[in-house]
């Protein structure tokens, strides 16, 4: 009778199999142990999540604490705020409003804002503002800029600096009302769309633009540079530009959501593959709608000058790609965001399959964390 033989050789097999498994499982542990821990030494990191998607499996890591004063492990569920990685949120609300008809992206402002009619910003273009492009604002408000009113009233006064599509300036305001006109479009809060619109279908069940009651429990605590304890406040476009709050599983959803949209409505996989497209050429990065990206394979030295302070702080020369680009599968598409007390980086390389993710509850540089995440998913 061959039948028990064969079972005996399956048996074997599954054995091999799982601690095949087993041992890589390990030697990732040991590799992300390796790069994370002296990272967190030498920036004065508390707590950090990582998660990984690779080899068809999501894999999660989690060192330190989320608060210092009660010592809370961090975990894959807890949240950290993620800064200016929330424009891609944004980026996808509106070109889900794209997608469902609703908003047009070659609209100008004043369309969706009549408020802005008779001002040379209400002339830029919905797509030029979500890509930092429609003029050179600047990178926040002023101080004294707060109110609504404060806010419609800054830009009727907004002189241009540049002719639209000539300058990339990247800019909290211009980010923040692309965000804007989409809800106005909508003719709903720009809070309801995220949450209700876009975060619920997505499956996102642990993001957050105001973090609810009964999950409050797992809001990491930031440390700003000395080390003081803070948190994000209110401000103009908080909600649009660096408003999210999320935990390392739910950012691996979503980021694994743009390389494998299976199961989402259509029009917001379109609207994912929207975000994904090149509308503009600044260097060697191609600026996406919140996602910037590179093609792969990328070196350390590139993708660490595509997300230097130069590039933040510095209007850059840019060019407008007629027609867009379409979405690429061998592309590295990152995003870095900061609050005072956080540091967030997530990357994705669809055409391997692999994604990275660092949450950490404290601001530390933007090449530390891209090398961590480009050491991490090397070799992988």
């Amino acid at each position: 009778m061959p039948f028990p033989r064969l079972a005996a050789l399956a048996a074997a097999l599954f054995l091999s199999l799982g601690h095949s498994t087993a041992e890589a499982d390990d030697q990732l542990q040991a590799k992300v142990d390796r790069i994370i821990r002296p990272l967190m030494q030498e920036q004065g990191i508390a707590g950090m999540a990582v998660a990984i998607y690779a080899r068809d499996h999501a894999h999660y890591f989690s060192y330190g604490v989320a608060s210092k004063a009660d010592n809370v492990p961090v975990s894959r569920d807890t949240l950290f705020e993620v800064g200016s990685l929330s424009k891609t949120y944004t980026a996808n609300l509106v070109a889900l409003a794209s997608a469902e008809g609703a908003l047009d992206l070659a609209a100008p402002a004043k369309r969706y804002h009549p408020a802005l009619a008779g001002a040379p910003i209400g002339e830029a273009r919905v797509l030029d503002l979500g890509a930092y492009s429609a003029d050179c604002l600047p990178l926040q408000f002023p101080d004294a800029v707060q109110t609504p009113q404060q806010v419609v009233d800054f830009f009727r006064h907004w002189q241009p600096r540049a002719e639209a599509g000539v300058q990339r300036c990247y800019s909290n305001p211009s980010l923040g009302l692309f965000g804007d006109l989409a809800a106005r479009a909508r003719h709903q809060p720009f809070a309801t769309l995220m949450s209700e619109g876009l975060l619920a279908k997505m499956g996102l069940q642990n993001t957050y633009l105001q973090v609810p009651a009964d999950a409050r429990g797992l809001y990491a605590q930031g440390y700003d540079a000395n080390d003081r304890p803070v948190r994000v406040g209110p401000g103009p476009y908080a909600d649009e530009a660096y408003g999210i709050k999320t935990s390392a599983s739910d950012l691996l959803r979503y980021v694994r959501l743009h390389m494998q949209p299976d199961g989402l409505p259509a029009a917001l996989v379109q609207a994912t593959t929207t975000t994904r497209q090149g509308y503009f050429q600044v260097g060697a990065m191609t600026q996406g709608l919140g996602w910037e990206r590179y093609p792969y394979p990328v070196t350390l030295d590139t993708l660490v000058a595509g997300n230097g302070p130069r590039l933040i702080r510095e209007p850059q020369a840019t060019t407008r790609l007629q027609p867009a680009l379409p979405a690429l599968a061998a592309a590295w598409y990152n995003k870095t965001g900061s609050t005072n007390g956080f540091g967030a980086y997530a990357a994705f390389v669809p055409a391997e399959q692999l994604a990275v993710v660092l949450l950490a509850n404290r601001n530390y540089p933007n090449e530390a964390r891209v090398r961590a995440a480009f050491e991490i998913l090397s070799g992988l």
